[in-house]
């Protein structure tokens, strides 16, 4: 069975035996558990919230174990923005993948196309000229499901490591070029 609208790290990538490890600890052999059924994958897979005591899918995103998949995000049996607000929060408080340098969504990382800057090589974060009007200190009201420093300066997106997420205009670092409204596709 796979997840709904979340994906962990890929075993071989930083994160993933730590992912696979908590999600064991969640749902230890024998345990019961309840699945919501939302589909089939196309390895005949079936995909599913799992429940526990708590709703597991939603707990990973709590810990900073997983990203909101935002490609399926339309039939998880969970809100879309009780999601999104798990994963931000988790990314505010840098738990699990969120501590790393340049955390990779597998989507990217099964496509090579992660770079991962070493400690020494990442930018200090920006200074942000305004105060952000949300509690997300620091963060650009623009990108409400990732946290973006607010301009300037401006980044591009090769400066962050989010990659297809929602942006509400103004973009001020125009990472919705195509006017999309999801940044960062290509």
């Amino acid at each position: 069975m796979r997840l709904a609208c979340i994906d962990t790290p890929e075993r071989n990538q930083p994160g993933g035996k730590e992912a696979a490890d908590r999600l064991s600890a969640l749902l230890p052999r024998g345990a019961s558990v309840k699945v919501l059924p939302v589909d089939k994958d196309q390895y005949g897979r079936t995909v599913g919230v799992v429940f526990s005591s708590k709703n597991i899918n939603l707990q990973l995103l709590q810990e900073g174990q997983a990203w909101v998949y935002e490609q399926y995000i339309g039939n998880c049996r969970t809100s879309a923005q009780q999601l999104r607000q798990a994963q931000s929060s988790a990314q505010q408080q840098r738990l699990g993948l969120w501590s790393q340098n340049s955390p990779c969504p597998p989507w990217d990382f099964r496509k090579n196309q992660c770079v991962v800057k070493p400690a020494a090589a990442q930018k200090p974060a920006p200074t942000p000229q305004r105060p952000a009007p949300s509690p997300r200190n620091n963060c650009d009201p623009s990108y409400p499901d990732v946290c973006i420093p607010p301009a300037p300066p401006d980044l591009n997106c090769g400066d962050i490591s989010h990659r297809r997420f929602r942006v509400l205009q103004p973009d001020p670092h125009k990472f919705d070029r195509d006017k999309d409204g999801i940044g960062c596709e290509r």
